[in-house]
């Protein structure tokens, strides 16, 4: 018995090195994965973008713009014009928070008492806004403590006082509600989920079943079998999105401020992009187990480098160039700006733009594969 075992066990293991997709998936995935993934899930926010609007003509003042400066958390730190550009600069996501100083900073803590700022942040990145004004109220603390100790006219009582009061106020999310980031990039998410499952395992199932063959001895030509395997996926996946929206809108509360007629286009053709790449998936697979993993080796780091899990400013250049290229990215952004501000078309047309270019692309390239395939 114990010598079966061994050779069962010998020829399990000549099986799986012999195909080269099991190689692959063994030897190739997992350090593409760590790589990734040692990347991305950074919970911590670095070379964040910072504003500020300094109306304290004193020099603590801008001893204490430049305490921003020297931190390693903001890498690009910038004066605005007045404080009519804040809401313009956390708009277009120039930066992620923007420090509003008042006209009395230096004085109120030159003579020992506790002085307010202001820092608006961007509501629509709930987890990095949160950890960016922990760093804020930290700089802060810390500053105010160097100030105390230069400071002559500082006592016991007041040395047990706040010396810098930092009042967040977060845009587009006033009441830091997760739920109104989560469920607009769950649309995203589970629509990509559907479309790239759904179109990655059906060529993968008719060669399982056997009926691959009769197929292609149809009068169909290879680009309308696979335009009848793509509009399916896209209509299941595009019902989802429709069912996610309703049950965020009306289930959640979650605030819907733009045009439901640019959110379903957007929708549309962020889902044939993913329907393109579930294509090819599927052409490259004979059974819808290795359909199922290759669907899943891209979703993985589609999710990671979509900005959700980690801030992309946390990433590496040359990983920030990559997420250009990921669709999830695009209507993540998408996704946000239609649920939490009224954005208009010419806000997210470059983002639309990058969309129809990765479902032309996608689509024609998993086309041309299929016929080389059936060749």
């Amino acid at each position: 018995m114990f010598h079966r075992i061994t050779a069962l066990i010998i020829k399990e293991f000549f099986a799986v090195l012999r195909d080269p997709k099991s190689r692959d998936l063994i030897f190739v995935a997992p350090f593409v994965m760590l790589f990734i993934f040692s990347f991305t899930i950074v919970m911590d926010v670095k070379n964040a973008s910072m504003g500020f609007v300094n109306l304290d003509e004193g020099n603590v003042g801008r001893q204490f713009i430049s305490f921003f400066s020297s931190s390693p958390t903001f890498t690009k730190v910038f004066e605005l014009d007045g404080i009519d550009d804040i809401k313009r600069v956390v708009d277009n996501q120039e930066a992620i928070m923007v420090l509003h100083i008042p006209a009395d900073f230096s004085k109120k803590l030159i003579v020992g008492e506790p002085a307010t700022v202001q820092v608006i942040l961007d509501g629509r990145k709930t987890n990095a806004a949160n950890i960016v004004n922990g760093y804020a109220s930290a700089i802060a603390n810390n500053f105010g403590m160097e100030i105390m100790k230069k400071s002559a006219a500082w006592s016991a009582a007041v040395q047990r006082e706040p010396r810098i009061i930092v009042s967040p106020r977060h845009l587009f999310n006033p009441n830091l509600d997760y739920m109104w980031f989560t469920m607009p990039v769950l649309l995203v998410m589970f629509t990509q989920m559907l479309s790239l499952m759904v179109s990655g395992m059906s060529i993968a199932r008719e060669r399982e079943l056997g009926t691959f063959e009769q197929l292609l001895v149809s009068p169909l030509s290879p680009a309308e079998i696979v335009a009848g395997k793509a509009v399916p996926a896209i209509c299941i996946a595009f019902i989802e999105g429709v069912v996610i929206h309703l049950i965020a809108t009306i289930l959640f509360n979650v605030p819907f401020k733009g045009s439901i007629l640019l959110l379903a286009l957007s929708t549309l053709i962020f889902i044939m992009s993913v329907t393109g790449v579930g294509l090819f998936i599927s052409s490259l697979c004979n059974t819808q187990q290795q359909a199922f993993m290759g669907a899943f080796m891209c979703m993985v780091p589609s999710v990671l480098l979509s900005g959700f899990a980690a801030p992309i400013e946390n990433m590496p250049h040359g990983l920030q160039s990559l997420t250009y290229l990921n669709p999830m990215r695009h209507m993540i952004s998408i996704s946000l700006g239609l649920y939490l501000k009224d954005v208009p078309l010419s806000d997210i047309l470059s983002r639309l733009y990058w969309l129809c270019g990765i479902s032309t692309l996608t689509l024609i390239f998993a086309g041309w594969f299929f016929k080389k395939k059936t060749q």
